[in-house]
């Protein structure tokens, strides 16, 4: 196969791990472990957090000590026996170790497929939102495979087993361990003078329009845990009334719409445009989604609304890792993607499970969701986010330059 098609199959892979659990783990533990919001956000917490941690070993180690193929594979098939474990577990307690243990595992591999992309191919900011969109088919395809065994389960008499959706994530999490394998060869680049890569990617941030963007990047992550925490459990409600065999199927409407904007619109609109207004439109479409889920109503506009995260998600993450590979030196590629998910995928997304998880606690009274308060919250802070990114980010010049 040819070296874009592997690196498709890999992000399909990638993504269907994650979106294997990660959009109806919430409604799992909240409706059928009973666990609260709070503890529900600590989960959802422990992805970021690991991202906090992990991506800068494993950037350093790709640029540094080991081939990134082989480190992908370790961690996927280390990670697969870990999700098998877990899917059994009822305890929140263990659930929250074991989750922590297995979510260091697979946090590098966010950051190392993106880098062994951008590694091996000759244009990335023409190829990269097409190899990219491999990870949204896969997400779309293991929503569509754990709603789909659930109907037949439902209808046919089947069994079923309750921990579900982290059982297929450890099965696909297997599957990519050997797919890794047939990557590219991706050496490490002993010859830089500099042992430290991550260190040099933090050198980043002396470019003021760098931190403007960093620090934006950083809020509206915060937000984004509003969408995946809380969205399943908002869509079952009465009001909206998606049955919870379904909701996983009707989520990946959303990765349906990254297919179209990251397939199409963003190779056409990036290099036309630029990546100040890609992002500014980026930002622009969260504190619209928000509202319309604030409104509620009707349903058939709210589940309408799914199809805006293909420009929340692609025009601004998608769009800020190409920036990223843009603007960083080429010898500290994998540790500058490493910053960003940092940032983003880390820090900001840690915050932003607890916040999430919070605010629901908040509003909720007598077992009862006021849905309308909990979105109008991080409708606010990205209007916030909006004005800022109007206000201070210039079209910058590549760090690499100027390095």
């Amino acid at each position: 196969m040819s070296v874009t098609v592997r690196l498709g199959v890999m992000m399909f892979l990638q993504y269907a791990i994650w979106g294997s659990w990660f959009s109806v783990l919430s409604a799992y533990m909240i409706n059928d472990l009973h666990f609260t919001g709070v503890q529900a956000g600590i989960i959802y917490s422990l992805l970021p957090f690991a991202t906090i941690i992990a991506p800068f070993i494993g950037g350093q180690a790709a640029d540094r000590y080991f081939a990134t193929e082989k480190i992908i594979a370790f961690l996927q098939f280390t990670g697969g026996i870990l999700l098998v474990v877990v899917s059994m577990v009822k305890s929140y307690p263990l659930m929250l170790a074991l989750m922590l243990a297995y979510c260091l595992l697979y946090a590098p591999t966010l950051v190392l497929t993106n880098s062994i992309a951008f590694i091996n191919m000759k244009d990335s900011e023409k190829d990269f939102g097409r190899v990219r969109v491999g990870g949204t088919l896969g997400w779309i395809a293991a929503g569509l495979m754990l709603s789909g065994w659930r109907l037949l389960a439902q209808t046919t008499g089947l069994p079923t087993f309750s921990g579900d959706m982290l059982l297929m994530g450890g099965i696909l999490s297997f599957l990519m361990g050997f797919q890794a394998l047939t990557l590219p060869h991706t050496p490490p680049k002993k010859e830089a003078a500099n042992p430290w890569a991550f260190l040099e990617a933090f050198r980043m941030l002396r470019n003021p329009d760098f931190a403007v963007f960093m620090l934006i990047a950083f809020v509206v992550s915060t937000e984004l845990y509003f969408y995946y925490l809380l969205t399943a459990p908002f869509l079952m409600t009465d009001k909206i009334g998606v049955p919870a065999s379904g909701v996983a199927g009707v989520m990946v409407l959303a990765q349906a719409a990254e297919i179209l904007v990251m397939a199409l619109v963003l190779p056409w609109f990036l290099p036309r445009y630029g990546i100040r207004k890609t992002l500014l439109l980026g930002i622009l479409a969260w504190p619209i989604r928000y509202i319309i889920f604030a409104i509620g109503a009707p349903a058939w506009l709210v589940i309408g609304s799914l199809f805006l995260h293909g420009f929340c998600y692609v025009f601004f993450f998608t769009a800020s890792f190409i920036y990223v590979d843009m603007v960083a030196p080429k010898d500290i590629r994998a540790s500058a993607q490493g910053l960003i998910a940092l940032v983003t995928l880390g820090v900001g997304n840690f915050v932003g499970s607890l916040f999430a998880g919070w605010v629901q606690t908040v509003f909720t009274t007598g077992g009862a969701t006021n849905w309308v308060g909990v979105f109008l919250v991080p409708c606010g802070i990205t209007v916030f986010c909006l004005v800022a990114f109007l206000m201070f980010f210039r079209e910058v010049k590549p760090v690499a330059a100027e390095a």
